[in-house]
């Protein structure tokens, strides 16, 4: 053929073959480049798709024009429900994969690890770490893996990429990526045992976890836990760490409350059991921590108990302290800070931090020093009338708040006159004085409730329009103090309400707990939806954009629902969550909110999803498996979806 051109043009056979060679690679450059290859293959190599937790992707393949003929692509069963174990009921796949290398990364509820091929599905390899599944755990849940690569290492060498995680009984294990088998020069056989030197109870060592992938910076795996903080004070020290992730030597400790070791007896938890952040070109990690133990009484822990209910910058390679901001004083309401802190960069070009938060506040900070970007205020709020317990007089109010922050009787809300009766007599008998009210014998209404605002989730961030994104809940939850003396009987008097709700010992504390949510007799909440929101609210400006909401506990009424999962978003303008109790992943418009797709899972999608691009095509990837607690579907399902 192109000899044919070559006489046309009347030229040297050898000149015309150089001409269709440099015409043949300017053709196939433009092709690969201008056409097909316009952006790279966009991953997700983190759990929150980057270190600084902004679940953002620029694939745009999948866009708003064409988000509605989604189909599955390919579905992978990881037979985790099949394993015989009583901790089913409390079992919650959480987990978002990560794209390392063509291969997914993630963990089931039990802890084990699945690396499947991106583009079709087929298992590459399994790792079981042996969790005892015969003991009994606070949590059952694992949200995820990190990846790193050893540049020191050749290709083709063992653990050239390691895979980390931690497990339902405090290891942390590293994994080589290519094979599954553990790494043999991390720790002792490839695992470090986070219960040294963690003063974790023996009577019940399942209070101590790791239920979130840990952060990596440099050549060091950090980690926080997961701590059971209500049946005890002394529960075990909430230490972030950080270990050499070639050998799992422990590098450097961080204690978010060291005034712990002088109370009698010694105050635990203050832990962080959320996802770390991290600014590897600032060597800084960002640690959101929660509540000092007992979450409901603070007699034994006195004082603002700093740095409890906060968000902590450490430098990186030293845990050296850099700044914190406390978004809760002296807690006394399971106020943790849930949230993976975002990062993401000022209108002026500060880079910056949000802070999400259970009780809707959202806190907009300097990254570098902590000083706010948003006006926060210090506002006086309603003290405690318990004999022992000392409430901190003020907290800080963000301008950014996603969430009512008051529940009154005129607030009630049911489907017939009995139910509004009920909420309105339960309300009237209970102190009930805004956001920040605190714990009391008579019972007190806590709006919002401990899995209010924006829990684990986190946000999603666009840096085109700064917008973010994130989930809410809208509970109101009841909490009641019961004397130590009374707290047995209180107990054995009102077993059916160990049904509805929690009985907590806070052992040795001057008192118990009981905590629900208000719900009534038709097993409605109290309050009136939406109880659940997909919101975007504006960073640089801190005005919401739109509100809608999220899925539905009434079949064809647009209540919102209760929820648990984040939201992703990408430059496709769209933005993708399942989380609720009806079973959906639905994908909204980024800019307006409106659905503009959805798909009922076949079981609850307790996770937030993630997406790629590989060879040109993008992937939508979620986790299905339900929530125990929750009491969604459960099932063990990996499902993709991608455009026919």
């Amino acid at each position: 053929m192109f000899f044919v051109y070559c006489r046309a043009m009347n030229t040297t056979k050898l000149f015309c073959l150089f001409r269709w060679a440099v015409v043949g690679f300017l053709l196939l450059w433009f092709v690969t480049h201008a056409v097909g290859q316009s952006k790279p293959d966009a991953g997700w190599p983190n759990y929150g798709s980057d270190p600084g937790g902004t679940r953002y992707s620029n694939a745009s393949q999948i866009d708003r024009s064409n988000v509605a003929q989604l189909k599955v692509a390919w579905t992978y069963r990881t037979g985790a429900n099949d394993q015989p174990t009583k901790l089913v009921g409390k079992a919650a796949f959480e987990a978002t994969p990560i794209l390392v290398d063509g291969k997914l990364y993630f963990t089931t509820p039990y802890d084990k690890v699945f690396a499947l091929d991106a583009g079709t599905g087929a298992k590459v390899w399994e790792y079981d770490p042996g969790v005892n599944l015969q003991r009994n755990y606070s949590e059952v849940a694992s949200r995820g893996v990190s990846a790193w690569h050893d540049t020191k290492r050749k290709r083709g060498q063992p653990c050239r990429l390691r895979i980390l995680f931690g497990t339902l009984d405090a290891r942390l294990i590293a994994l080589d990526g290519e094979t599954g088998k553990p790494c043999l020069d991390f720790g002792t056989n490839g695992e470090v045992n986070l219960n040294v030197d963690a003063a974790t109870q023996t009577e019940w060592t399942g209070g101590y976890q790791v239920t979130s992938s840990p952060a990596i910076s440099g050549d060091l795996v950090i980690t926080g836990s997961s701590i059971a903080d209500n049946w005890k004070v002394d529960t075990g020290r909430g230490i972030v760490r950080a270990f050499d992730i070639r050998t799992g030597k422990l590098r450097w400790t961080w204690d978010p409350i060291p005034w712990a070791k002088d109370t009698k007896p010694r105050t635990g938890a203050g832990n962080a059991w959320s996802t770390l952040s991290v600014d590897r070109e600032r060597d800084l990690v960002f640690i959101p921590t929660g509540s000092a133990a007992p979450d409901y009484f603070g007699g034994i822990r006195k004082g603002d108990d700093k740095w409890a209910n906060s968000v902590v910058a450490l430098r990186a390679s030293t845990g050296e302290f850099v700044w914190g901001f406390q978004v809760v004083h002296h807690d006394l309401w399971d106020y943790d800070v849930a949230s993976q802190p975002l990062l993401f960069t000022w209108k002026d070009g500060t880079p910056a931090i949000a802070i999400n938060t259970k009780m809707g506040h959202v806190f907009v900070l300097n990254r570098l020093t902590g000083a706010p970007l948003l006006p926060v205020e210090e506002r006086p709020v309603a003290q405690s009338d318990i004999a022992g317990e000392q409430s901190w007089p003020t907290q800080p109010f963000s301008t950014i708040s996603l969430v009512p922050e008051k529940f009154e009787p005129s607030d009630a809300w049911g489907p017939s006159p009995a139910d509004v009766q009920w909420c309105q007599e339960k309300i009237k008998a209970s102190r009930s004085e805004g956001i920040f009210t605190p714990p009391s014998l008579q019972g007190t209404v806590v709006f919002p409730g401990n899995v209010g605002g924006v829990n684990w989730g986190s946000g999603a961030y666009d840096p085109k329009s700064h917008l973010m994104i994130v989930n809410t809940n809208r509970l109101v939850a009841w909490v009641k103090l019961i004397p130590r003396d009374k707290f047995d009987e209180e107990t054995n008097k009102n077993q059916d309400n160990r049904i509805y709700g929690e009985f907590a010992e806070q052992d040795p504390s001057a008192y118990g707990l009981y905590r629900t949510f208000l719900f009534s007799p038709s097993g409605q909440p109290c309050n009136a939806p939406p109880w659940g929101t997909t919101e975007a609210v504006d960073l640089f400006t801190g005005k919401k954009v739109w509100d809608v909401p999220l899925g539905t506990l009434v079949p064809g009424k647009e209540t919102g629902s209760i929820n648990l999962g984040g939201p992703i978003v990408t430059a496709g303008g769209l933005v993708f969550t399942a989380a609720t109790m009806d079973l959906y992943l639905r994908g909204f418009d980024s800019e307006t909110g409106k659905e503009l797709w959805k798909y009922q899972l076949p079981a609850g999608g307790q996770a937030t999803p993630m997406t790629y691009t590989l060879n040109g095509k993008q992937y939508l990837v979620i986790a299905a498996g339900g929530h125990g607690k929750m009491g969604t579907k459960q099932g063990d399902f990996v499902l993709a979806f991608t455009l026919p």
